[in-house]
């Protein structure tokens, strides 16, 4: 299929036209404010669908609204006439079509003049009346909240919140471009005139600011989001895609003694904890136990000996590991336990711990094996 998309390199048409290839697209036409005439009477010519998604939403002067939203539609669909092309056309409005501002008023006089052309010429027309769109690329200091938050915060920029108790709807670009796909092959979500993005968010200003200190602090904490919380995940992989060029790396504790080294990495309420061993050849660590604790020892490197005692058993039982063979062992609560490198090089160990470690109560009893 030959598809037209106007506001190619906007951050909505961006995000679309990288899943379209991914999709296998190949006859894509990009239609942008430095593309010609000449340009769009070929794509109108010759699309058999279009992606309206080229709009103003921050001009200099408020006339320049109705001249984006409105006046480029009316390009845009006579260039379709004038070809008798009835290829079916998908427009972004705005949920502000529904109110009383010049931005609000262009967006509906773009869905009355799409609407006028399926009753003249048949087309099938889409709109979708989005809220506010959040996701990687979106560029901040222009049209969205959330990116200016993610971007200054993550370049530790000032940020302003003149009202944190402001409710944001919101959907997530990703959502936004599986439901314009889904359109392409005339399943969109419909509701009347209007079609929706079925996923859907909805937040205090302040929560959200909330959550992006949070994930700027988990650096130091070694935590990570709430991944099951759908919102909170889409939020943190939004956040990250704004970190300065410089920062995507940060280093992490590593206690380090003439046996090896032992640094933790990440640490969660919920999920435990993961900690990465380093061991010398011919060193033993463990050598203890645990009431409640247990673990997942994965050797990924080097090979190494795994040992168990039942604490009122003479029997001992072992593993023996290897990053060769990946194998996961759990270490079982109650059993004293040992980790010893059989090689020649320092051999790394992949640990999990159902909690993070509490110096307070760290339920770790010395035995040996």
């Amino acid at each position: 299929m030959k598809i037209l998309v106007t506001g190619a390199k906007g951050f909505v048409g961006k995000n679309l036209i990288w899943e379209l290839r991914n999709r296998s697209c190949e006859e894509i036409y990009s239609f942008d404010t430095d593309s010609s005439e000449a340009d769009l009477d070929t794509y109108a010519r010759e699309c058999e669908f279009v992606f309206h998604l080229a709009g103003v939403n921050r001009p200099d002067n408020e006339k320049e609204f109705m001249e984006g939203n409105f006046g480029f539609t009316s390009v845009l669909l006579d260039k379709l006439k004038k070809y008798g092309n009835k290829a079916p056309i998908l427009i972004t409005s705005s949920i502000q079509a529904e109110l009383d501002n010049p931005y609000g008023k262009s967006k509906k006089a773009g869905e009355d003049l799409l609407l006028s052309y399926e009753a003249e010429t048949g087309a099938r027309s889409i709109i979708y009346r989005l809220p506010n769109v959040f996701g990687k690329w979106c560029r901040p200091n222009y049209n969205s909240g959330v990116a200016t938050f993610c971007n200054n915060i993550a370049n530790n920029l000032e940020i302003k919140v003149n009202d944190p108790t402001v409710m944001m709807r919101l959907v997530y670009i990703d959502d936004v471009v599986e439901e314009f796909v889904a359109a392409l092959h005339a399943h969109e979500n419909r509701m009347g005139q209007f079609c929706m993005i079925p996923t859907e968010h909805t937040v205090t200003l302040g929560k959200i600011v909330e959550l992006l200190y949070s994930f700027k602090e988990s650096r130091n904490m070694l935590s990570i989001p709430d991944m099951s919380n759908a919102f909170e995940k889409k939020l943190y992989s939004t956040y990250l895609s704004y970190l300065p060029s410089d920062g995507f790396a940060y280093s992490l504790n590593m206690q380090t003694d003439q046996r090896g080294s032992f640094t933790e990495f990440i640490r969660t309420v919920d999920r435990g904890q993961i900690s990465i061993n380093v061991s010398k050849p011919n060193i033993t660590k463990g050598r203890h136990w645990h009431h409640s604790k247990n673990e997942k020892f994965l050797v990924v490197k080097g090979k190494g000996c795994i040992r168990f005692r039942q604490l009122d058993s003479d029997e001992i039982i072992e593993y023996h590991v290897s990053g060769e063979q990946l194998m996961v062992v759990d270490i079982p609560t109650g059993y004293t336990h040992d980790i010893t490198n059989e090689g020649t090089e320092d051999m790394v160990t992949v640990m999990w711990a159902n909690e993070m470690f509490d110096a307070t109560r760290p339920d770790t009893y010395y035995m040996e094996v």
